[in-house]
């Protein structure tokens, strides 16, 4: 068994003095937020002795990495329609780890996107290079390929969790695995400005904010935008008092402003990270594509609903492999539904449209949203470091090195 403390040393033998050298890979918009707050960590717990390499999006460049590549090349979800990208992803994989062997980092940080993590970690062992793997966000073998729990002690030395639920299926296969709290709650849209986002947009006071969001994978746009567009139409036909606010991300910005303008709706489409979070604290409501911006919504107390669509095919299979009853993260750990999940045949605009008018009536659903998100806030906590920190001492203990 791996444990901390018997790792291969790698670069970390070098001298202690020298910057320590870390090698992050985050595939899509979520790790690359998750890659930011690690990276801010890190820095402060080696009083900015540290360099970051690898992929990232534009949270962790802004933080001071470079990546390889845009990293929106891997922002594909689906198993049917990830099958024509397969020989590009197979080269990224490939430079990925040649880019590796010529840095000679400390440590590989691979951050969610464990089908292309994997590969990496896979490529690296068989390289025998002695530097330490860790994985960051565990594949979720509590939904499907619940195989993947056997063998994963193969390729990392060490995995951290974001829910308190995960090591258990982990640690009987030698992988040494630690809960460190879900970084959510320490978003920063816990410190947004509702009131600013109106004034800097001059949206008025008596217009109800509903927050779109259709994800940040190009299949998703193209699936769940025009659903959620017509939607918002369905909500416009009822009330004119309306304003429909898109944040989305650099992968997908051109995508989502062309649909958009397809659209003779009022709304606006922002970029930022200030913008998207001053934005759901602006909001009445939400409709979301399943994923991390669910729960940044539920730690902010915004009600909202989840739905999704995948190709026919790949929904075929998902159905015959997952082992769960809800997709959503807040609705899995609290084992009940206070998010409404509208997918494949149900992922329809009027579906969406009678929710979000349920939840503006605040009245059964809107209570039962209001009381989880309060027990999910609590259930991503883990001591009294964030979990960002927490995060950096471990990666700190991998290399050997005082936090």
């Amino acid at each position: 068994m791996t444990t901390l403390n018997n790792l291969p040393s790698g670069a970390a033998a070098q001298d202690q003095a020298a910057p320590l050298k870390v090698y992050l890979i985050a595939g899509e918009p979520s790790g690359d937020l998750l890659g930011s707050r690690l990276m801010r960590a890190l820095t402060a717990k080696t009083g900015g002795k540290v360099e970051f390499f690898g992929l990232g999006g534009d949270t962790m460049e802004a933080g001071g990495l470079k990546s390889l590549f845009d990293i929106s090349e891997l922002a594909i979800m689906g198993l049917v329609e990830i099958i024509p990208s397969i020989p590009r992803v197979l080269r990224r994989i490939r430079e990925t780890v040649a880019d590796i062997q010529k840095i000679n980092p400390d440590i590989v940080i691979t951050i969610d996107s464990w089908s292309f993590s994997a590969r990496v970690h896979k490529a690296l062992r068989k390289l025998k290079t002695g530097i330490p793997q860790l994985h960051y966000v565990a594949p979720q073998v509590w939904a499907w390929k619940k195989k993947r729990a056997k063998t994963m002690y193969k390729y990392v030395d060490s995995l951290m969790t974001l829910l308190p639920q995960e090591p258990k299926y982990f640690t009987p296969y030698h992988l040494e695995t630690q809960f460190v709290g879900h970084p959510v709650i320490e978003s920063e849209v816990l410190h947004a400005d509702g009131a600013a986002f109106r004034a800097k947009y001059q949206i008025p006071a008596d217009k109800r904010i509903i927050t779109v969001l259709p994800g940040s994978r190009h299949t998703e746009v193209s699936k769940l935008m025009p659903v959620f567009l017509e939607a918002a139409q369905k909500l416009l036909e009822r009330s004119p008092d309306f304003y429909f606010v898109i944040p989305t991300v650099k992968t997908v910005a051109a995508h989502v402003k062309a649909e958009a303008a397809k659209s003779t709706l009022p709304l606006l489409v922002v970029e930022t990270q200030q913008d998207r979070y001053n934005a759901f604290q602006a909001s009445s409501a939400a409709i979301a594509a399943s994923g991390t911006v669910a729960l940044e919504l539920a730690i902010c107390h915004i009600p909202h609903i989840v739905a999704y669509k995948v190709s026919a095919l790949t929904a075929f299979i998902l159905r015959h492999v997952m082992k769960i009853q809800f997709v959503n993260l807040s609705n899995i750990m609290l084992g009940r539904e206070i998010i409404p999940e509208l997918l494949q045949e149900s992922c329809v605009s009027g579906n969406i449209c009678r929710h979000i008018l349920e939840l503006l009536d605040q009245g059964d659903l809107y209570r039962r949203q209001m009381d989880g998100f309060d027990k999910v806030k609590e259930t991503l906590s883990c001591g009294g470091q964030t979990p960002s920190e927490n995060a950096a001492d471990i990666v700190l203990r991998l290399v050997k090195r005082p936090s």
